[in-house]
């Protein structure tokens, strides 16, 4: 599975440029600002339908447009394929899978599958329960499509179920409809119960295992958290929905009171815990973020495994929060798949020509009449790998410019 072009028209700081992109590892460097992080989301929202650092989606339009667009053509189970995301002011997204446009946004989601890795996600364990729940949809919303139907009825029960609280005291009539909603959302959120305690099974074993590669003397590992009157999330959906019916008629009175649901999955929360205690409370600094190192790194085993490629891997300027021996380690675990890395430092070039043992590499650059004006001097250092069997071939050093964001590409050779 890789991305081979994108094309993106008025999105973020893009008036119209396109990209061709390597099967193996692709390293877009640039100043801050110049729009690597933009490059990255128009590639995660092919993937996840959204916008990784907003929840409106009008906002990816570039200022004083009322259009935009991405264009992706990536191969996917041996099969290629075409998206174009269509972004509106004033409607909402559409979607066009091989010229065909997409009734819902889950009937394209998972198609291209990404894992998504930036700075904001090493503080992943001591963040609210909210973001530990979007990391598991992420997920489940690329891996099990009916989850993400599931998911997005929720939603929606469960914004018009707190609309209905809010106005409730100036319109008493509209708690008639309390109840119904309050079943329907029972009945999807079992469902939703039981896909997230399923993963959060496979994910924290995995992530156990890759933790054990970085501190093997300590033990990784969660409980998933849900509604407490579920004693069993693995039960069938039928028992869930069952006791979640029970809880959600004992808070009625709290709810009216609250305006808010309080009861359901929308409170889940995935705790994490190192040799049995909260990581959150008391990891230090180092350890929490291994923690989400090895969530994210087992994530891309679990998509392996289901599907028996890897997904792209998204790293936006992650590597320069990580110390040296966190970033040794990263770089040694993505030795398969498609590899996207943003960074600004001048040495992931170089490890990544030791750790991959690149025979050569290729050198592309990109006008961008919105960059601000910077040089680049002796980007990449030029060597030699003497561990390689194939013929050495120095990376390229690349001279003084101006506006031009630089995009390397670099081949594997097994």
């Amino acid at each position: 599975m890789y991305i081979k072009s994108l094309k993106l028209q008025n999105f973020r700081n893009y008036a119209d440029e396109s990209f061709a992109f390597d099967p193996a590892v692709n390293l877009i460097c640039g100043e801050n600002g110049q729009g690597k992080t933009n490059l990255l989301e128009a590639a995660a929202a092919c993937s996840t339908m959204r916008l990784f650092r907003t929840a409106q989606k009008k906002e990816g339009l570039r200022f004083g447009e009322n259009h935009a667009f991405i264009f992706a053509d990536f191969v996917a189970q041996e099969r290629d394929i075409s998206l174009e995301l269509r972004f509106s002011r004033t409607k909402a997204m559409e979607i066009y899978k091989n010229g065909v446009r997409q009734k819902r946004q889950s009937d394209a989601q998972g198609l291209l599958k990404t894992v998504l890795f930036c700075p904001e996600d090493l503080m992943l364990v001591r963040a609210g329960a909210a973001a530990r729940r979007r990391f598991l949809d992420t997920a489940l919303c690329q891996m099990r499509p009916n989850y993400a139907r599931y998911l997005e009825e929720y939603n929606r029960l469960h914004e018009h179920k707190t609309r209905i609280l809010r106005d409730s005291e100036e319109k008493p009539s509209l708690l008639s409809m309390w109840e119904d909603f309050s079943l329907r959302m029972a009945h999807i959120g079992a469902q939703i119960i039981r896909y997230r305690a399923y993963y959060c099974r496979k994910l924290l074993k995995a992530a156990a295992a890759v933790y054990a590669d970085i501190a093997p003397h300590e033990v990784l590992s969660g409980v998933y958290k849900t509604v407490s009157s579920v004693t069993d999330p693995f039960a069938d959906a039928r028992t869930i929905e069952k006791q979640l019916i029970d809880h959600v008629f004992s808070h009625k009175t709290a709810e009216i009171a609250a305006k808010s649901c309080l009861s359901g999955p929308h409170k889940d929360d995935l705790e994490l815990l190192l040799d049995g205690r909260s990581a959150a409370s008391f990891g230090s600094q180092g350890q929490v973020r291994t923690c989400t190192l090895s969530l994210k790194l087992a994530e891309r085993e679990l998509f392996f495994d289901e599907d028996g490629e890897y997904p792209v891997l998204l790293l936006d300027d992650v590597l320069s929060e990580l110390d040296r021996r966190r970033q040794d380690f990263v770089l040694n675990r993505i030795s398969a798949g498609q590899v996207m890395i943003t960074c600004c430092e001048d040495g992931i070039s170089e490890k990544l020509r030791i750790f991959r043992r690149f025979p050569y590499s290729k050198r592309r650059k990109i006008r961008r009449n919105t960059l601000k004006s910077h040089n680049f001097t002796n980007y990449c250092t030029a060597g030699t790998d003497t561990t390689s069997k194939f013929p050495a071939v120095p990376l390229f050093s690349f001279k003084k410019t101006e506006k031009y964001l630089f995009f390397l590409r670099f081949r594997v050779h097994n």
